[in-house]
Parts: C-alpha cells; sequence; structure tokens
C-alpha cells in the first residue's frame, strides 16, 4: 500500500533534503550536537512530516499543514547561514541545501495554492 502523500514530488524532495542534511551533521563537531545539529536535523524532517501529517486531513488543515512545512523551510535558511559561518559547511554545500530549500519552499506553495 502506498500513501497519497508518497507520490508527492515535494514529498521526495522533502525525504531526501532531510537525508542530506542528516548526512552532513554526522560530520559535525560534537560540540554542536544539541544546538545546530539536532535543530537543523528537525526542522529538515519537520518538513516531509508536516506533508505526509497533513495529507490525511481536510484540505484545508492540508493547507495549514503546507504553511507549517514552508516555515521550517525557513527556518532551514538562517541555520545553514550560521553553520556556513562556522566553517561547518563549504561553500559548495551551503549553495547546494539553500537551492534545495528554495525549490521546497516554492513546491510548498505551489501545491498549496493547487488545493
Amino acid at each position: 500500500m502506498e500513501f497519497r502523500f508518497e507520490s508527492l514530488r515535494v514529498y521526495q524532495e522533502a525525504l531526501e533534503f532531510a537525508h542530506t542534511v542528516y548526512s552532513i551533521t554526522k560530520k559535525w563537531p560534537s560540540s554542536y550536537r544539541f544546538s545546530l545539529t539536532n535543530q537543523f536535523q528537525r526542522a529538515a524532517l519537520s518538513i516531509s512530516l508536516n506533508i505526509a501529517e497533513g495529507s490525511g486531513k481536510t484540505k484545508k488543515d492540508f493547507q495549514h499543514f503546507l504553511s507549517i512545512a514552508r516555515g521550517s523551510c525557513y527556518e532551514c535558511i538562517p541555520i545553514i547561514q550560521l553553520a556556513y559561518k562556522e566553517n561547518l559547511l563549504t561553500h559548495q554545500e551551503y549553495d547546494a541545501l539553500r537551492e534545495t530549500i528554495v525549490s521546497i519552499a516554492k513546491m510548498l506553495t505551489a501545491l498549496r495554492a493547487k488545493i
């Protein structure tokens, strides 16, 4: 059985983004574990979790959960900015993460408008 949300491209992209975040943050020093690392992982995972949870609700509720997911995208921006300033991300990693976040946020906005 496949859930409806699993076929959504934005869900798939969000899940891959969370996987990337977990992979990158595994390399970060333990001194960042309970602050930046944990916050980044939770924000990244929250995107796909809110898509999944909202898909089982009413259209109005789904739109609300998509807005929350988009908020989690926005939350990732200052995290990657600080991580870059702390030399935890290369310029290439920073650019790739930011590009992905922007893309996911746009997809969430489009899906919300379509519902």
